[in-house]
C-alpha cells in the first residue's frame, strides 16, 4: 500500500485486487452463514426425528411401567453415532429409563425434565420433546446430540480460502495484463508533468497512443503546456520588473514587526524580572542601617542581599542577549541543588508583595532534602513568579499555601490560593504571553500578563510541566510544577565543591590587570589579605612589563583595556619561557559564548564574567601547586 500510494498502477492493481477480495470475502461470508443455519436446521431436524421414534416406541412401555423395554428402545441409539445421551421421563418426571454412549463426556441426563424444545448449547444439541398416548401426555423424551459445526464450518473455510487465493491470483495476472493499456498513457503524460516542473521547460509534449479519452487527455495536456509556457513567459517577463521592488518592502515590513515586537518583549521581560529581586534589595538596605542599634540584623541582610545580586546578575546576563530571549532561547545553568533553599529563596522573593496585601503564607517542605537538576536562579523565578500571580489574584487579607512533596520519581511543588479563580476555557490560555484571566476593567490588579508564560517556559526547559487548576470563578486556583528529583546526595556534593580542596588560597604570586582602578585595588587587597604577593597594572602594555618582572603564578585580565587587549596580553604572555605555565584567567564582562571561545583560543586556562564571587577566586587558588 505504500507504494501503491505512488504508482497509478500499483493503484489500479490494488483497486481491482481489493474489488475482487470484497466480493470473494461477501460471498465467502454469505456461504458460510448460509451452510451454518442449514446445517442447524438438518441438526435440529436430525434430533426431533430421532426424539420421535423414541416417543412413539417409549409409548407402549409407560403404559405398561416396563422400564426394561424402554431402556431396550433406548439402546437402539446405538446406530447413530452423533446421539450422546438419551432419556425417558414418567408422567410424574421420575427418570423412567436412559441411554449413554460410552465415550460421551459430560454428566449424565438431568434428573427432571426441561421445557420442551431444542437448545444449542455448546457443541451440543439438547431436545425435550412430549410423549403422547391417545392425545394424552403420559412423558417426555431427552435426546443429547453432538453439534459439530466448528468442525464443518473450519472444513468449510479452508475450501474458500484456497478458492480465494486462487481468485487473487488470476486477478493479480489479468489485472497485470490489462493495465499497461490504462495506466502507459497517463504515466507518459506524468512523466512529462514532472520534468515540465523540474525544469520548467514548458516545450515539452506528450506522444498520442490511443484515439479515446486518455488520447484526448493527451491532447488537451499538450495544449495547456502552449498556453502556459506563453503566458509563464510574459509573467516572468512582468514579475522581473516587480520582484526587487517587492522583496524590498517585504523585508521592511518584516524587520519593522520584528523589531517592534522584540522591544514589547524585552520590555516587558526587563521590567518583570527585574522588579521581584529590587524589593528584597531595598529591604537589605534598610535593615543595615539599623544594625547599629540592631547587630543581629547585618548578617541576615547580607545574606539575602548576595542572594538577591546573585539572581541580578543572572537576570542581566540574559538580558543582554535581547535577541535570545525574544526568540525563546534563554540558556540554563543546571547543576545538581536541594530544592527547599530553592524554595525559601523565591518566597523571600515574593513576601514584600505578599506582605503588601496582607496575606498569609503556609510553606510546607520535606523534611529530608530533595534533589533536582536545575538551575537555581531561574527554578526560583519561577516559583517567585507563581507566588506574585496567586498575591496578586487574591484578595488582600488572603490565604496562599505553597506545598511541596515527593511523588515516586517527581518532586511537585503546588502553589495554591483562594483568589478570584480561572474559568475553564482560560487554564490553558493563562500561560500565553500578555493574556490575564481577568480582563476586565474592574480588575483589582493589573499585570504586564508575562509571569505566567516566563515560568511555563523555563519550567519546560527543565523538563518538567507546569499546570494550572480551578474550579472556577471565586473557587480559587492552584499552579502545579513537575519536575524530575535527583536521588544522588554524594555526586550531588562532589559537583558542588563539597570535597576537601587540593591546595591553599595564600602564598601565591598573583597579578591583577584591569583599567578599571576600583576594581583592581579591591580584588588586589582581597587577595593580599588571603596572604598572597599581588601585583597590579590598569593597561595591557603595563600589564606585561609587570608580568615578565613579577613572573606571577596566576594572573587575572580584563579583556576591554587600552594599549594592549586581554586577548593580545594573553598570546605576548603565553609566549614568555617564564609563563608558560602560569595560571591565566580571563575577568570580564563579555560572557557570550563566542567570548569564551575566543578567550580560550587567545590561550586563557578560565573564563569568568563580572561580578565574580569570591569563593570563585578562591577556588582557582586552591588548584595552584604550594610554593
Amino acid at each position: 500500500m505504500p507504494r501503491a500510494s505512488r504508482s497509478i498502477r500499483e493503484k489500479v492493481i490494488v483497486v481491482i485486487l481489493a474489488t475482487t477480495c470484497v466480493a470473494l470475502l461477501v460471498a465467502a461470508l454469505a456461504l458460510v452463514i448460509f451452510e451454518s443455519n442449514t446445517y442447524r436446521e438438518a441438526a435440529i431436524s436430525d434430533v426431533t426425528t430421532q426424539a420421535d421414534l423414541l416417543a412413539l416406541t417409549s409409548a407402549p412401555a409407560l403404559a405398561f411401567d416396563d422400564p426394561v423395554a424402554a431402556n431396550e428402545n433406548l439402546s437402539m441409539m446405538r446406530v447413530r453415532p452423533n446421539v450422546l445421551a438419551a432419556a425417558v421421563y414418567a408422567r410424574d418426571g421420575h427418570v423412567f429409563a436412559t441411554y449413554r454412549r460410552g465415550d460421551a463426556r459430560g454428566g449424565g441426563v438431568p434428573n427432571q425434565p426441561g421445557a420442551d424444545g431444542a437448545r444449542i448449547i455448546g457443541d451440543r444439541i439438547e431436545l425435550f420433546q412430549p410423549i403422547v398416548d391417545r392425545n394424552e401426555r403420559v412423558g417426555t423424551v431427552h435426546v443429547v446430540a453432538q453439534y459439530e459445526l466448528a468442525q464443518r464450518l473450519s472444513s468449510y473455510l479452508v475450501i474458500l480460502a484456497s478458492v480465494l487465493v486462487l481468485s487473487l491470483g488470476v486477478a493479480l495476472i489479468v489485472s497485470a495484463l490489462l493495465q499497461r493499456t490504462i495506466t502507459g498513457p497517463i504515466l507518459a503524460v506524468t512523466e512529462v508533468a514532472q520534468r515540465v516542473m523540474d525544469g520548467r521547460d514548458f516545450s515539452l509534449r506528450v506522444k498520442r497512443r490511443t484515439d479515446d479519452e486518455i488520447g484526448t487527455l493527451v491532447d488537451a495536456f499538450n495544449a495547456m503546456l502552449a498556453e502556459v509556457g506563453k503566458r509563464a513567459e510574459e509573467i516572468e517577463a512582468s514579475n522581473r520588473s516587480l520582484q526587487s521592488e517587492m522583496v524590498e518592502r517585504r523585508g521592511a515590513e518584516e524587520a519593522l514587526r520584528a523589531a517592534d515586537r522584540r522591544k514589547d518583549e524585552f520590555l516587558a521581560t526587563l521590567a518583570h524580572e527585574l522588579r521581584n529581586p529590587l524589593a528584597p534589595l531595598r529591604n537589605g538596605l534598610a535593615m543595615l542601617k539599623l544594625a547599629d542599634t540592631r547587630p543581629d540584623l547585618a548578617g541576615p541582610a547580607r545574606e539575602m542581599m548576595e542572594r538577591q545580586l546573585d539572581q541580578m546578575v543572572r537576570l542581566v546576563d540574559d538580558l543582554l542577549d535581547v535577541s535570545r530571549i525574544a526568540t525563546g532561547k534563554l540558556a540554563l545553568r543546571r547543576e545538581r541543588v536541594a530544592l527547599q533553599p530553592i524554595v525559601r529563596n523565591a518566597v523571600e522573593t515574593a513576601n514584600p508583595y505578599l506582605q503588601s496585601r496582607r496575606h498569609t503564607l503556609d510553606v510546607a517542605l520535606p523534611a529530608q532534602p530533595v534533589l533536582v537538576d536545575a538551575d537555581p536562579t531561574r527554578l526560583a523565578q519561577v516559583f517567585a513568579n507563581l507566588l506574585n500571580n496567586a498575591a496578586r489574584y487574591t484578595e488582600p487579607g488572603g490565604s496562599l499555601r505553597f506545598v511541596v512533596r515527593v511523588d515516586g520519581d517527581d518532586v511537585v511543588a503546588s502553589v495554591i490560593d483562594n483568589g478570584i479563580g480561572i474559568e475553564p476555557a482560560m487554564l490553558e490560555k493563562v500561560f500565553e504571553l500578555f493574556v490575564q484571566a481577568d480582563q476586565s476593567l474592574e480588575r483589582p490588579t493589573a499585570g504586564l500578563g508575562v509571569g505566567l508564560t516566563l515560568a511555563k517556559y523555563l519550567v519546560t526547559l527543565h523538563g518538567g510541566t507546569l499546570v494550572a487548576r480551578s474550579e472556577g470563578r471565586g473557587r480559587g486556583s492552584e499552579f502545579v510544577v513537575r519536575l524530575r528529583r535527583v536521588r544522588d546526595l554524594a555526586a550531588t556534593r562532589d559537583a558542588s565543591g563539597g570535597g576537601d580542596a587540593a591546595g591553599t588560597v595564600s602564598g601565591h604570586r598573583v597579578l591583577v590587570v584591569d583599567d578599571n582602578r576600583d576594581f583592581a585595588a579591591s580584588l588586589a587587597l582581597l587577595l593580599t589579605e588571603l596572604g598572597n604577593e599581588v601585583r597590579v597594572a590598569n593597561d595591557g602594555a603595563q600589564g606585561l612589563e609587570v608580568a615578565r618582572a613579577f613572573a606571577p603564578a596566576v594572573a587575572f585580565l580584563d579583556i576591554g583595556m587600552p594599549k594592549l587587549n586581554g586577548y593580545r596580553l594573553a598570546e605576548e604572555l603565553r609566549a614568555l619561557p617564564a609563563l608558560a605555565s602560569a595560571r591565566l584567567v580571563a575577568l570580564t564582562g563579555w560572557g557570550q559564548e563566542k567570548d569564551r571561545q575566543r578567550a580560550h583560543e587567545a590561550g586563557f586556562d578560565q573564563h569568568l564574567v563580572k561580578p565574580v564571587k569570591l569563593e570563585q577566586i578562591m577556588a582557582i587558588l586552591q588548584t595552584l601547586p604550594a610554593t
